[in-house]
């Protein structure tokens, strides 16, 4: 589906052609990608807008404020524009038709649901990697931010045509997974009846490894009481491993995310891959043996001039050059994180996005300079940081949960409150500001509820709906009657105000996908609600405006046409975002 901004767009530029053809203007460069049609800033000044003359007049060697006049002339001919005027610097601005406005209506009543959609991304493959926590334990309220942001951009992208990969990365190698080994075999120990007293420092505390102690005594019974680490490390920690996976699978699954692909840290360490990742870029001439200079500031009591496999990241945007090998001569995550994104890159993912935590934005610089190095620039990785989450109850923050033995799970935010709750609240803000989550405020029936007030609006339009049948008997209000509504009946300003606001929503959800910002989305599903509502609340005072008029079967058939196209719309946007419109507020 192309939206109507494009199809103005291409006529735009159509004319533009027939012009330079009739010599009434100069020869247009080969590409008019510049030129664009979006909406006024000011509806007062019309309802569209566009840069063409500013795009186009220094290639054409005329004045902005000219060849503005001469656009406006052109788009006086299309049957939709009733109005076109030049204005500032040049920017051409059109008023176009109510008989448009109400075909884009009956666009959005053929759609139903699938309004939005498009084939913008033309199929090509995108990896989008998001919550990548640590398999140390229960998922908390910030993996959940990321965890709802990576899978409603996912949607988001498919929604507008492109082939997505969801991917979770296994962070299974390294020191936090033998002390989760060394954590469980502790409570191995207690299910075996020993009294283990604290829990020592360093170790993971919380209630959640009891039943992986358990799980190990069925499994291996008394084997592993006595052994020394080296015997029982392994076991341990894979048994625990898997664990942790399947409690983090069910903690995704209680705000319905399912990922495509889970990839092991670990199988890249027992693979080989690291080695052959690095030896890409050693035969790019990428990596040599150098000293690294002290870090800028205070320097670390353990810092050390020393020899350091480094990478040339420098080279490709980073601020320095970064090491590949620990002081012990094991591999540094980092290198871990190129040779995955390698992997990434030959499995035909050229478009590559990775929704980390607050605490890794230092971290930027450096993977996207290895993603460019070992793909020869073909591939391009975007970084999304999800900041915090704080939570709140009459005011005071929310302690922690005696599960996770240090903070807030994910699934007792989503038990206490649900998954569309948390969904759509977690992205009332753009991805990179801190979210205030208040648990008084996000179950409030209030307008200042975003969540409420998006559902109530689909709500009451189904509402009013099912009430038109009790009012008007025998009335049908099947989606094939309301499309062939008498769209005409719809000609108040208010009423083609809200066929504008889901008009635009097309090219709202290309935006978004383009600036990988699915915020976007729950931003204009509020606008909607709130041009509905207040649609709705002025037939309250307003007879004339009511939706049901008992008198009147053909405006009222219009109006719940206008209706049916509110809840299509609320509905498409709702599903990327994974939240489920409901039929009725309780």
């Amino acid at each position: 589906m192309t939206h109507f901004f494009d199809q103005l767009a291409d006529d735009l530029k159509g004319r533009l052609s027939a012009l330079s053809a009739a010599g009434a203007i100069p020869a247009l460069p080969e590409s008019l990608g510049g030129v664009v049609i979006e909406p006024t800033r000011d509806p007062a000044h019309g309802d569209v807008a566009t840069n063409a003359a500013l795009a186009l007049s220094k290639a054409l060697g005329l004045k902005p404020q000219a060849l503005g006049q001469q656009i406006a002339e052109a788009m006086r001919g299309h049957p939709a524009v009733v109005e076109a005027s030049v204005a500032g610097p040049g920017f051409v601005n059109l008023r176009l038709s109510d008989g448009f406005w109400r075909d884009q209506l009956a666009a959005i009543l053929a759609a139903g649901a699938g309004f939005g959609a498009s084939d913008k991304g033309q199929g090509l493959p995108v990896n989008v990697e998001y919550v990548s926590a640590n398999p140390t334990g229960p998922l908390h309220v910030g993996h959940c931010r990321g965890a709802v942001f990576g899978d409603a951009l996912a949607a988001l992208l498919e929604k507008v045509g492109y082939a997505v990969t969801r991917e979770y990365y296994i962070n299974d190698a390294g020191g936090q997974v033998d002390t989760l080994a060394r954590s469980a075999h502790l409570r191995y120990r207690e299910a075996h009846g020993e009294a283990i007293g604290e829990i020592p420092e360093g170790l993971y505390p919380g209630d959640y490894l009891v039943p992986v102690g358990q799980g190990l005594k069925e499994k291996y019974g008394d084997r592993f009481l006595h052994q020394p680490e080296d015997i029982w490390l392994k076991p341990v920690k894979d048994f625990a491993i898997a664990a942790m996976m399947a409690m983090v699978r069910e903690d995704l699954e209680a705000l319905n995310i399912h990922q495509d692909v889970f990839f092991s840290e670990y199988g890249l360490h027992t693979s080989g891959r690291i080695d052959e990742a690095l030896q890409v870029l050693v035969d790019k001439g990428l990596i040599y043996e150098g000293v690294l200079e002290a870090p800028k500031g205070k320097q670390p009591d353990d810092w050390e001039p020393r020899p350091q496999t480094l990478f040339k990241a420098s080279e490709f945007g980073d601020d320095t050059d970064r090491a590949l090998k620990k002081s012990n001569g094991a591999w540094t995550y980092f290198a871990a994180d190129i040779a995955y994104h390698l992997d990434k890159y030959r499995r035909g993912f050229t478009r590559q996005i990775d929704v980390w935590g607050a605490d890794h934005g230092g971290y930027i610089k450096r993977m996207r300079a290895a993603v460019k190095a070992i793909s020869g620039g073909q591939a391009d990785l975007d970084v999304k940081i999800c900041q915090l989450v704080k939570l709140t109850r009459g005011g005071e923050p929310v302690k922690m949960s005696k599960r996770s033995g240090s903070f807030v799970t994910l699934r007792d935010v989503v038990d206490e409150v649900g998954k569309d709750v948390v969904r759509f609240m977690m992205l009332t803000r753009k991805n990179d500001a801190p979210i205030d989550f208040d648990f008084d405020k996000v179950t409030e029936q209030s307008k200042d509820n975003p969540v409420f007030y998006v559902q109530y609006a689909h709500a009451r339009a189904r509402s009013v709906l099912r009430n038109a049948v009790v009012e008007i008997p025998g009335l049908d209000t099947g989606r094939a009657a309301l499309a062939a509504a008498p769209l005409d009946r719809l000609a108040t300003a208010d009423e083609l105000a809200l066929v504008k606001l889901m008009a635009a929503f097309p090219r709202q959800l290309e935006a978004a996908a383009e600036a990988h910002e699915p915020h976007r989305v729950a931003f204009a599903l509020y606008d909607l609600a709130a041009g509905f509502h207040g649609l709705w609340n002025k037939g309250r005072d307003e007879p004339a405006l009511r939706f049901i008029h008992k008198d009147d079967p053909a405006l009222t058939m219009a109006r719940l046409a206008l209706l049916q196209a509110v809840c299509d719309v609320i509905a498409s946007g709702l599903g990327i975002l994974g939240v489920t419109p409901v039929e009725e507020m309780r």
